[in-house]
């Protein structure tokens, strides 16, 4: 993770806490996150998305001999795309369950 990323995900967490701490009606609203669901899992999607995007495009750099693109760098792209991939799937097989789950439920 590079240092912005660092302190972007600190400031996060900072203003997690500090929000956890408060009333909920004292808590400040996030405006960068999305308002809805659907909004939320587009966002997801199209970051994983990017991911694997990058991934590809530093794969073909280091394939086609790149200076500026080494072996670990590449091969740490793959494991993020990899892993976010993963996760995605894992929250829509569980999307997928509970759907089930509630459509069977008797009335």
């Amino acid at each position: 993770m590079n240092k912005i990323n660092m302190n972007q995900a600190l400031f996060e967490m900072q203003r997690m806490a500090a929000n956890a701490q408060m009333k909920p009606s004292q808590a400040a609203p996030n405006l960068n996150q999305p308002e809805n669901f659907t909004d939320l899992l587009k966002t997801a999607v199209d970051n994983v998305n990017a991911a694997q995007k990058e991934a590809g495009a530093l794969k073909k750099s280091f394939e086609m001999g790149d200076p500026n693109v080494d072996l670990p760098q590449v091969m740490v792209a793959a494991q993020k795309s990899s892993l976010a991939f993963q996760a995605m799937l894992k929250v829509r097989n569980d999307l997928m369950q509970a759907y089930k789950d509630v459509m069977s439920m008797p009335v």
